[in-house]
């Protein structure tokens, strides 16, 4: 009995060598559905796993980096500074592509000071936000994105605001940023893979049921309240720069939007007239939509003009960690000369 070969991308490579280690999370987890995704968008994307660099802080969701692109970098900071990492990473080797994965505890708690200067600087990167609402390594405390008024396994309510990580993103200036779920497959894997062609920051923050602490009634990061409560702004689509695709929609009825490579996201609107060029409209729709308690996903806002971090320092074509010690090292001449002028 013969079997068929596995099926392989554009650069010859095939799913399972985009896979990790076996995830030691909780079964049902949130997190797991995301890594799938990944997995899926850079298979598909034909992205070299040895050319990506993969970054985490502390949390359940810091963990998957475990669970994906086995033959890529891999940086597990401390808690809340993983951003000061990638930034150092990204000046070393810019060639790199950038995945960050973080939780709302790391990124909305202990690392918010942290996030807000990297989502400023542009620095280019996708950061995802595994968002679940509770501390699950530590026993399921709200966190700092749970919505006013839910209720925990406990039955404790919440009274205190949450902090909208994509209203602050955008607020920031933040050039792409997007919200989706776990159990919505198709939205999850566009917006990850227009994330990996965007020239920046691109921040999804995505609702990923705790099935262990916070997936019960009265939470509202639950799986079946996000499925209740889910409004697309819109239907997306991803179209590679390396592929040439007919979409074809009823005419007035998609945005395209066209990123720095040559790529191209397809936006088919669905009840909304939703605009993601427009910030100030960004921010309206995220404030009505808490006000109406609706859970927005989508593509948020996108802006392809603004530079990213490395194109505002100048630093060349040549990755700084390839450059031979005399190009990184200044002459004691040149040193003394810049001390001079410093006099």
């Amino acid at each position: 009995m013969t079997t068929s070969a596995p099926k392989t991308n554009r650069i010859g490579l095939t799913l399972a060598d985009y896979k990790g280690s076996p995830s030691t999370l909780c079964d049902g987890c949130g997190h797991d559905a995301i890594t799938s995704q990944i997995i899926k968008s850079f298979f598909e994307l034909g992205l070299s796993p040895h050319q990506v660099a993969k970054l985490s802080g502390i949390g359940c969701s810091s963990k998957t980096p475990a669970y994906f692109l086995n033959q890529a970098h891999g940086f597990n900071a401390v808690h809340g500074r993983m951003p000061s990492i990638a930034t150092g990473v990204s000046m070393a080797n810019h060639n790199l592509t950038m995945i960050a994965v973080s939780g709302d505890g790391d990124t909305a708690s202990i690392g918010l000071g942290q996030f807000c200067h990297l989502v400023r600087r542009n620095v280019p990167m996708i950061y995802i936000v595994e968002n679940n609402g509770v501390y699950g390594l530590t026993k399921g405390q709200f966190s700092a994105t749970a919505d006013l008024g839910s209720k925990l396994k406990t039955g404790v309510l919440n009274e205190l605001p949450p902090i909208d990580l994509c209203g602050l993103a955008i607020e920031l200036g933040c050039g792409f940023v997007g919200r989706s779920f776990a159990g919505d497959p198709k939205q999850l894997t566009a917006l990850i893979k227009a994330a990996a062609s965007h020239k920046g920051t691109a921040v999804l923050d995505v609702i990923s049921p705790c099935v262990t602490f916070n997936n019960h009634e009265g939470s509202t990061k639950s799986y079946k309240y996000a499925k209740e409560m889910e409004t697309p702004l819109h239907e997306l689509g991803y179209i590679p720069f390396f592929e040439q695709i007919n979409v074809e929609y009823e005419p007035g009825s998609v945005q395209e939007v066209e990123l720095h490579d040559g790529s191209k996201i397809t936006l088919k609107k669905t009840e909304h007239d939703y605009d993601p060029t427009c910030a100030i409209n960004a921010m309206k729709t995220i404030k009505q939509a808490h006000i109406d308690k609706q859970f927005l996903t989508g593509l948020l806002y996108i802006d392809e003009q603004k530079p990213d971090f490395t194109s505002l320092l100048r630093v060349g074509e040549a990755p700084l960690a390839t450059l031979p010690e005399e190009k990184t090292r200044p002459s004691k001449e040149v040193l003394k000369e810049i001390m001079e002028a410093l006099m």
